[in-house]
């Protein structure tokens, strides 16, 4: 059941030429994007690694799938048009749920933060993926469009346009949409916050082709002219090491594990959320968002963008 039509293979010369356009225009100061050699040798380098670690699991996930389509509530078709306008909606949902958790979780978080280790935000970026999302079991978000009876070969083409959709949002070279198109899609502007560092954008954004999601479940922000967006993580790594931007968090996960006196410490490390420990010592970004919130309080003539 694996689709004839892969998009994500096909955008793949797109991504290439796009990627030195942007590069030849930004050295010409036509358009807004910052490239460092190694930061965009690392991208690629983890774009590379995700693509091998997909043929190793992707079997997995694809058996799992048709497993769980067997026992489906209804016969969706593929030649249907409403059937395609409806799995946008419905894997659009689904992924959100998945992005949510991964920053929520610190099982899921361990897979996704190398996404967002650059300190920079270019096109290269889209492809700094994960080589271990496919262990985690974050793919069992999808599974319930399988049970509603969306063909598994029409999940993997919405995945793959969805994912090709998503290349173009990682960009500086584009400020704003048209007001309509912000209210209903992802766009450059609504990703460069998903990405940021400050405390006023941490996790938020999640949508990957519409923004409602965000919009309906409170975690929508939008990005504000007078506080300029700082890329990375709460604390980056500061160097390019391939292996320590791919499995940090997993080692400093092992790490804590292994210093857990209790079973519910345990849990609170693999399970808990990105920066949770028993004695709160360690910041969690709801923590570091209230905090900056407290200050804002105290000093809003300094920090409000109102009196700006």
């Amino acid at each position: 059941m694996r689709p004839s039509f892969d998009p994500v293979t096909l955008a793949v010369p797109l991504f290439i030429l796009t990627i030195v356009l942007e590069i030849v225009l930004a050295r010409f100061g036509k358009v807004k994007a910052v490239y460092e050699p190694k930061d965009t040798a690392m991208s690629l380098l983890m774009g590379l690694g995700s693509s091998v670690a997909g043929l190793l699991t992707g079997g997995l996930i694809l058996a799992a799938t048709i497993w769980v389509y067997q026992y489906r509530l209804f016969t969706i078709p593929m030649n249907a048009w409403w059937a395609w306008v409806a799995i946008l909606f419905a894997e659009d949902l689904a992924y959100y749920g998945f992005h949510r958790f991964s920053y929520e979780r610190r099982l899921w978080w361990a897979a996704h933060v190398n996404h967002h280790s650059s300190q920079h935000y270019n096109l290269a970026t889209a492809l700094r993926q994960s080589w271990t999302g496919g262990i985690n079991g974050a793919w069992v978000m999808w599974l319930p469009l399988s049970l509603l009876g969306f063909p598994p070969a029409m999940i993997l083409i919405q995945k793959g346009i969805s994912l090709v959709y998503q290349f173009w949002i990682h960009t500086e070279a584009v400020k704003r949409m048209p007001a309509w198109f912000e209210a209903v899609f992802n766009t450059p502007s609504h990703h460069r916050v998903h990405h940021a560092r400050n405390p006023r954008y941490l996790d938020r954004n999640y949508g990957g082709i519409l923004i409602i999601w965000d919009k309906m479940f409170g975690t929508f922000q939008p990005e504000l002219d007078v506080e300029p967006v700082r890329y990375g993580i709460v604390k980056n790594l500061g160097g390019f090491n391939l292996l320590r931007v791919a499995f940090h968090e997993w080692v400093g996960m092992g790490k804590d594990l292994l210093s857990a006196k209790s079973v519910r410490e345990a849990a609170g490390y693999v399970f808990g959320a990105p920066g949770w420990s028993p004695d709160g010592s360690r910041q969690t970004s709801d923590m570091i968002r209230k905090q900056w919130q407290d200050t804002q309080t105290a000093e809003p003539a300094k920090t409000d963008p109102a009196a700006v």
